[in-house]
């Protein structure tokens, strides 16, 4: 399970963060043309921790969130949504072809746990898309407000997902917020002072602008070089035929 101050910790921010913002069709993010290309072969979809900016298609789609106000506004546009933790999906053993998990992991103190539950609920074959951010040498304010327990070190990363028999098909640098340590302690500041309007500025500025300005995923085969990726973006098979 996640723990106890750690679930509190990311559940005060996220419903505060979500509750006077809208939601983003998937179709607007750079993650879109990729996705879209997994989509004819997963019929059985799961994305956790979406927020209001899910990044599989909303209808049809399983989510799971902890958010009572993102799973209500899921489900009006056609989702599946329902309460849980990635801890313990509440989905049958290789009952999903493909699960999306984009700035997830790296909140929850068990990742082990996490990749037993992930792996359990993807059929073989099926695949894991998510994202994580990277090097504890980066750590800032900001990973600490928003509840994150660690940046990974590529080989924990790395051994982590072979360890669950899990391929790395497809990567790239990914992440929409800066990596400007200064900048990033302004936002902490801006969020701890004045929450309320901090939110608003982001959502209904920031992040508009993020949207316009996004470049285009540069997508490799197989595992990119990390050493120099704040934050990483990894397509995963799990091993096994369907």
């Amino acid at each position: 399970m996640i723990s106890d101050a750690l679930v509190a910790k990311n559940s005060r921010f996220y419903d505060a963060f979500w509750a006077k913002t809208y939601l983003t069709q998937p179709e607007r993010f750079n993650t879109w043309p990729l996705i879209s290309k997994l989509l004819p072969s997963a019929p059985q979809r799961l994305e956790i921790g979406p927020g209001l900016r899910p990044r599989l298609p909303i209808a049809g789609t399983h989510f799971l969130d902890l958010s009572p106000s993102v799973i209500a506004r899921l489900n009006s546009a056609g989702g599946l949504g329902r309460s849980g933790e990635i801890t313990d999906l509440p989905f049958a053993d290789a009952s999903v072809d493909l699960v999306a998990a984009f700035d997830v992991v790296e909140h929850v103190e068990d990742d082990q746990r996490v990749f037993d539950e992930l792996t359990r609920v993807l059929k073989p074959g099926g695949r894991l898309i998510f994202s994580v951010p990277l090097h504890s040498a980066h750590w800032t304010a900001f990973d600490d407000y928003v509840g994150h327990a660690r940046r990974y070190e590529p080989a924990a990363l790395q051994e982590l997902i072979s360890s669950h028999g899990m391929i790395v098909e497809k990567s790239a640098g990914f992440g929409m917020q800066s990596n400007n340590p200064r900048l990033l302690q302004f936002a902490v500041e801006g969020l701890t002072r004045h929450p309320l309007a901090a939110s608003r500025c982001y959502n209904w500025l920031f992040f508009p602008l993020g949207l316009l300005l996004q470049r285009r995923l540069k997508i490799v085969e197989g595992l990119m070089d990390l050493s120099k990726t704040h934050e990483v973006l990894l397509v995963c098979k799990r091993g096994g035929n369907k």
